[in-house]
């Protein structure tokens, strides 16, 4: 195929061809969800082109916002990457990663996830390893029993009661890094298209108030492979916590296995044996700045740290990133200005993204290659990942 290719955003005639890409790349069911070609908002859709016009390839801009520490930051969270295997290994990734990174830091996303299905493309245009999406298996029998507490109120959900459960999703997640915020009008249009996220919505109450919500899929059977699948579960107390992995626990002499994803260390995880655990499934996901001074301004920091470092950032894809910086954070707000000259600290993007996340610290950063001190202490950059570790919670 040529060497060259065209990397420009998809119209509506172009979506058919994408979906086509994206069918045969992933393996997709032949049949096209209706969005598959429709217009949708708060999606940029960008496409590779070779010199005869064919599509060689394509990645999706999702226009999501993450919490970080209480305040929510605009992200272009990538999905839907393929590339026509003719064409791998010839560059078409890199250039629909890199025009994305220019689109989307024009429209205001100051920082970008995605969950990768290979690592290496994405590492060479500044993304890394930040976390795991974990699915994890228990035995359903092994699960807490308890008595119902009477000061609460259990019953099943309905579509009136979903923003009352997005409420409480925000509740337990503003203050933490990383969680999609559900909010705008990419959540919107998808939450037209249903009612109930799941088979079933369980809630507990206290005093009317929402203080626990489980959506969860029943499956099939009632045999030693049925398995409860549940969507979410989070809580607000330890009491509620109790009250829906009593809830959960009932099913056991139905569905001898439960799957979930859990929250790190929150109200229903402390609940759950995780010790009896056994993983089900992993999906790796990586991190990258879209716009280093706005990832740094944007989001919230820790109230009790205050310090300032410089540094010198190299970001290849991303030259508006590149060059000398000071950070300072203080009363819980960052900033990174310009300096001149050059920095003692030496930083590739790749491990900006690890101290931003909190996934690794500066002296594993720099054994990892990814930041050079000349001499200085590089434990000072431990202060880009004050916030602690990130985490996920939807697959995108």
């Amino acid at each position: 195929m040529p060497a060259t290719v065209h990397v420009r955003e998809l119209t509506a005639d172009d979506l058919a061809d994408a979906w086509e890409l994206g069918r045969f790349a992933f393996g997709s069911d032949p049949q096209r969800p209706p969005h598959a070609t429709a217009t949708v908002p708060g999606m940029t859709r960008y496409g590779a082109f070779d010199d005869t016009g064919r599509l060689v390839g394509k990645a999706v801009d999702l226009h999501h916002d993450q919490w970080w520490s209480g305040r929510a930051v605009p992200a272009a969270d990538i999905g839907g990457v393929a590339v026509a295997p003719e064409a791998r290994g010839r560059g078409v990734a890199r250039g629909l990663l890199t025009a994305l990174l220019r689109g989307a830091r024009e429209r205001g996303a100051a920082i970008s996830a995605l969950y990768p299905t290979v690592a290496a493309p994405y590492r060479a245009c500044g993304w890394e390893a930040a976390g795991v999406l974990r699915t994890v298996d228990l035995a359903t029998a092994v699960l807490h029993r308890h008595r119902p507490d009477p000061r609460l109120t259990v019953r099943a959900g309905t579509p009136a009661d979903l923003p009352a459960v997005a409420a409480l999703y925000e509740r337990v997640t503003r203050h933490r890094n990383g969680p999609l915020t559900r909010r705008g009008e990419l959540f919107d249009f998808f939450a037209a298209e249903r009612g109930l996220p799941a088979d079933a919505l369980t809630l507990v109450e206290d005093g009317g108030d929402l203080v626990g919500y489980a959506n969860w899929e029943r499956g099939r059977g009632y045999g030693a492979d049925s398995v409860l699948t549940v969507d979410e579960a989070l809580a607000t107390s330890a009491e509620a916590a109790r009250e829906l992995v009593g809830v959960l626990g009932s099913w056991a002499s139905v569905a001898p296995t439960l799957r979930l994803c859990p929250l790190d260390g929150d109200a229903v995880s402390v609940h759950l044996p995780l010790e009896s655990a056994r993983e089900h499934a992993r999906d790796l996901w990586m991190h990258r700045p879209v716009d280093v001074a706005r990832a740094v301004g944007m989001r919230g920091w820790p109230a009790h740290v205050r310090g300032a470092v410089e540094f010198t950032l190299a970001d290849e894809v991303a030259d508006w990133n590149a060059g000398a910086w000071r950070l300072s954070v203080a009363d819980g707000a960052g900033e990174l200005t310009r300096i001149g000259g050059e920095a003692d600290l030496r930083l590739d993007v790749r491990g900006f993204a690890l101290l931003y996340a909190g996934a690794a610290r500066a002296r594993s950063v720099a054994e990892a290659g990814l930041l050079h001190a000349a001499g200085a202490v590089p434990d000072a950059l431990d202060l880009l990942g004050a916030g602690g570790p990130a985490q996920l919670l939807d697959y995108f």
